[in-house]
Order: C-alpha cells, then sequence, then structure tokens
C-alpha cells in the first residue's frame, strides 16, 4: 500500500481515511513538530490544531489549496512550511501566528501577499520562490527583522524602495527573475552579505565596493560585459569572477565557479532549517 493507495485515500475525507493518512498521529510529539509532508493531503485534519504547544509545522509537498482558521490555534508555532501546494492566496490564519520565524511558500501559485502578513514582525526567513509573483509585495517591507529572503523564479523586473528599510536584511536571493537592471535599491543596503541575481537579464553591474557587509555576490548567467566591482575578500560566482572589472581579450574562455552556499529548496523532509533564527 504505497503512495497509490495514499494518493486515492486523500481524496476521501472521512475520518478513518485521515488516520491512515497520517499513521494513528492522535497526540502532540514530545519534539513538538509534526511533519506531515508528502501524504497527499487535501485538508489539514483539524485535531492538529489542537496541539496547543506545536513549535514546528511541515505540510510541503501535498495537494493543498486552503487552511482551516483553527489553524490560529497555534500561537507557538515558530517554522511553518507550505512549499509545493497549490496555494493561490495566503490563508489568512497563516497571518495571525505571530511567533513564525520561518515561513516557506515556496512552489505555489501565489500572484500577490496579503497586507496581514505585516503582521508576522518575528519573522526572520521568507520563502516565496517559485510563485506567480510580477513584482515584490510592498507588505514584504514591513517585516522588520527578515534576515533571508528567497524570491528566486518568479518574475519580478524591479524591487521597491521600500526594500532598504529592511536593515536587518543580511541575504537576498533573486536567481530567475526579469531583471534587466540591477535593482538599485540594494547599493543603499550596507547590511547585505549575500546578493543573488544569478539567472537574469542584467546587462550591466555597478560596482559594489561601498557595501561594507557584502561577503558573496553571484551574478551568473546573465549578459553582462562586466562583472560587478567588489571590496577585497568579498566572492564573486560569475563569468570574469576572478578578472576585475572586465574579461582579458586574449581568451574566449570564461571563469565559471561552482558555488556550495547556493540554497536549494526546502525538501519535504527538513531538519530544523535555520532554528537558530528563532
Amino acid at each position: 500500500m504505497g503512495n497509490s493507495l495514499k494518493a486515492i485515500v486523500a481524496f476521501v475525507p472521512s475520518d478513518g481515511c485521515q488516520k491512515y493518512l497520517l499513521e494513528d498521529l492522535e497526540e502532540m510529539p514530545a519534539d513538538k513538530m509534526v511533519d506531515l509532508s508528502g501524504r497527499q493531503l487535501r485538508r489539514l485534519p483539524l485535531h492538529i490544531c489542537s496541539f496547543r504547544e506545536l513549535v514546528k509545522l511541515y505540510l510541503s509537498n501535498n495537494n493543498l489549496t486552503h487552511l482551516p482558521p483553527e489553524l490560529e490555534q497555534l500561537q507557538n508555532l515558530q517554522i511553518l512550511a507550505l512549499d509545493f501546494n497549490n496555494f493561490r492566496a495566503l490563508p489568512p490564519a497563516v497571518c495571525a501566528l505571530k511567533q513564525l520565524c520561518i515561513l516557506y511558500l515556496g512552489n505555489n501559485k501565489l500572484c500577490s501577499l496579503p497586507l496581514e502578513l505585516r503582521l508576522l514582525q518575528n519573522l526572520r526567513t521568507l520563502w516565496i520562490e517559485s510563485n506567480c509573483l510580477q513584482q515584490l509585495p510592498e507588505v514584504v517591507c514591513e517585516l522588520s527583522l527578515l534576515k533571508t529572503l528567497h524570491a528566486g523564479s518568479n518574475a519580478l523586473r524591479t524591487l521597491p524602495t521600500r526594500l532598504r528599510g529592511l536593515r536587518e536584511l543580511r541575504s537576498i536571493w533573486l536567481s530567475g527573475n526579469l531583471l534587466a537592471e540591477f535593482p538599485s535599491v540594494l547599493l543603499h543596503m550596507p547590511s547585505l552579505e549575500v546578493i543573488d541575481v544569478d539567472r537574469n537579464a542584467i546587462r550591466f553591474f555597478p560596482s559594489l565596493a561601498h557595501l561594507p557587509g557584502l561577503k558573496l555576490v553571484i551574478y551568473d548567467h546573465n549578459p553582462c560585459r562586466n562583472a560587478p566591482k567588489v571590496a577585497k575578500g568579498v566572492r564573486r560566482v560569475g563569468r570574469w569572477s576572478e578578472e576585475s572589472p572586465e574579461p582579458r581579450k586574449r581568451s574566449g574562455a570564461v571563469t565559471e565557479i561552482s558555488l556550495n552556499e547556493r540554497p536549494s529548496p526546502p525538501s519535504a523532509n527538513k531538519a530544523e532549517p535555520e532554528a537558530e533564527v528563532c
């Protein structure tokens, strides 16, 4: 009775079927974590919302389109993973979880984020990659403690100027968007340590040498004619990354550096990702 049977059972909203999918999960685990990733669930079992002390809830890789209002009972929740589902809108109950530190929303069908997201003032890490965003929602600029923003693989062409107000932001990942110019707002964010603009349409890079906190710049797979200038000790990943600022004329070869630091979308079996931020 493998995934095929589970897929059939998931369509039948009976208590017995849900019990099979949850493998008799009737009491909150001692580690205060529930992982229902990859169960092909179409709805969240309501009794999970009674686990008031729950800290981590993983619902990745299911068939969820909504969440029940009862979810807001989980006021101790710090990590919520909703990636790889079918959400077209962020369920309102999520914005009531004010202790959230890490929120995974990647690989859904989101075209916007609600203004109520501003209520999540403890949020440190936000994953919104691989959605349908044509612009970065302005409400993201109100998450004052945000340290890491993953917004790759959308359809972003610009970034809002209000983003510079995120003084705690340390890394921004924008790979696979539609940026034709390097976002000028990033030039006014001295606390940034990592900037990833891989796989965009940027033709020219301004100097980044004035950013004192910068440690890593990823600019590969852009139609650029120059490498960004950076301060000594800053790592660059892209064409001519070892030659500043222009490629040498004597060789048609370009330098490509493999990158171990590039993050992958969170897997269904997450092991306390970035738990230190909470």
